[in-house]
């Protein structure tokens, strides 16, 4: 295994031991700075020995050993059923831990509100954990509790989801209970104002971080009217949200068809099975699933924002790319991940490394319901704001023109294998990887041939695929910063676009 294979993995096991640190600064020296001292040899006989050892040559380093070949992901052996009514469960016994992981998948998420019930499901989905219609918050929260588990409701772009653990023993009674939550909600008119209030003051200060401007701002660009290029709603739209919008939601996207019920863990699948059926078989189908696909807008526009006297700019630099539901999914990930998307990445190395512009730029392959889009982040210095975005673009093109080498292709796989391994080896990571495969269609062959597929890819298809979706001519450009330094800067860059780099 070469060097850029260990440093990667090195700093991806070290981000998935701390995310809370994963973007943080190094820490600075201790509040007690070391003094420095020379220690005093207590006997002659010592000092001499002190000075030997102090000379004496060091041993070399032990090479690491060779990496063995990547292996293809093998999914564990999974029950599944349909239950009369549409609901699907997957059942996945894995690992010796007498402990179980739930995850209830509902499609009903942003995606399906309307434009005048914008988070509309992030309130339903707090509604959730306020109790059922014979449990109370508290009861629900000790019922739990006492399972030795934890609960957690939340909304996505596409989906409800509703996650759970416990022992092994109260799988079939955790079943039932997720099944009452989801089937049977309170729904407290009493509560509403308070999680409103709650809503709000997180809206605002996620409104407050450049990085969530600059996104909001590219999201919108590239989709348009669509949900998922809607902006945090306003503190005047979340009060104008009612309880009769939450119940007709519920009402209008909730159903046993639209439902399933993951579960991975040590558990008596017998039992299990039972408990399934037994909590979701009498709920009505409800609606079909449905989610309208996106059609992203490919258009070259700079967008700014103003934030006077800030210190850095904050640049979010992308436009559509490839779905996990394309065949050239796979090739735009390993791109990806070479080109800015990974530590050792070349745009990394170019604007943090070697010129120090910034401290944590990236880049990601964002994926919504067979619709995705790739997009480079960084928070530069302002004064480096032409030369940042001027580097991400040089990176590209000689990306774009030349095929990187062998060597430097097989660390990246070597790291974006061991990730994909990484991610599926806990229970959450494989309901995750399930679900994907339910919500974008795909077959259990995108699991299981996935690191094969990974370390199919050549250097000429890294470059083909860099021309075919990378392309800095059809950008979507987003500038937030102090405008009367950084207009200056976005102009030669703009007309630096017009010739050759």
């Amino acid at each position: 295994m070469n060097k850029l294979t260990i440093g990667l993995l090195a700093t991806a096991l070290g981000a998935l031991a701390a995310p809370a640190q994963a973007q943080a600064p190094a820490k600075k020296a201790a509040a007690h700075p070391v003094k420095k001292t020379t220690a005093k040899a207590t006997t002659r006989t010592g000092g001499v020995a002190n000075a030997v050892a102090a000379q004496a040559p060091t041993a070399p380093k032990e090479a690491p050993p060779v990496g063995s070949a990547p292996r293809d992901f093998a999914l564990p052996a999974k029950e599944e059923f349909t239950l009369d009514n549409g609901l699907q469960a997957r059942l996945v016994p894995y690992g010796q831990v007498p402990k179980v992981t739930m995850m209830v998948a509902v499609q009903a998420g942003n995606v399906h509100e309307g434009p005048d019930e914008v988070y509309i499901a992030d309130l339903l989905a707090k509604l959730l954990n306020e109790g059922t219609a014979t449990l109370s918050a508290t009861q629900l929260a000790e019922k739990v509790a006492g399972m030795g588990g934890s609960l957690s409701i939340s909304a996505g772009s596409d989906q409800t989801y509703l996650w759970a653990s416990c022992l092994s023993e109260y799988a079939p009674q955790l079943a039932a209970l997720l099944a009452d939550i989801v089937q049977h909600p309170a729904l407290p008119a009493s509560e509403v104002a308070r999680l409103k209030t709650d809503m709000k003051r997180q809206a605002n200060l996620s409104r407050s971080y450049p990085s969530t401007q600059a996104h909001q701002k590219f999201t919108a660009a590239i989709y348009g009217d669509h949900p998922y290029g809607r902006p945090i709603p306003t503190d005047a739209q979340l009060d104008a949200l009612t309880l009769a919008q939450v119940q007709n939601f519920y009402k209008n996207q909730f159903g046993a068809q639209r439902t399933s019920v993951y579960v991975a863990g040590k558990f008596d699948a017998p039992a299990l099975r039972q408990a399934l059926t037994a909590a979701w078989g009498p709920w009505a189908k409800g609606p079909a699933p449905h989610i309208e696909a996106a059609k992203p807008l490919t258009k070259a526009q700079v967008l700014t924002q103003d934030r006077p006297s800030a210190p850095q700019s904050t640049l979010v630099v992308g436009l559509p790319a490839a779905d996990p539901t394309s065949p050239d999914y796979i090739r735009l990930r390993v791109m990806n991940s070479l080109l800015g998307g990974s530590f050792g990445s070349r745009i990394t190395r170019n604007i943090r490394e070697d010129k120090g512009y910034t401290y944590s730029p990236y880049s990601s392959v964002a994926t919504h319901y067979h619709t995705g889009d790739w997009s480079e982040s960084a928070d530069v210095t302002t004064k480096d704001t032409y030369n940042s975005l001027h580097e991400i673009v040089n990176e590209i093109e000689r990306l774009q023109k030349t095929p990187p080498s062998a060597d430097e292709l097989k660390g990246i796989q070597n790291f974006e294998s061991g990730m994909f391994v990484l991610r599926n080896s806990n229970p959450g990571g494989i309901i995750s990887q399930l679900n994907t495969l339910d919500l974008q269609g795909l077959p259990d062959t995108f699991l299981t041939e996935q690191v094969k597929n990974i370390n199919a890819v050549t250097p000429a298809q890294v470059s083909a695929t860099a021309r075919q979706y990378i392309r800095p001519e059809a950008m979507t450009i987003v500038v937030v910063g102090d405008q009367k330094v950084v207009a200056p800067q976005i102009k030669k860059f703009q007309d630096s676009l017009k010739k050759p780099l």
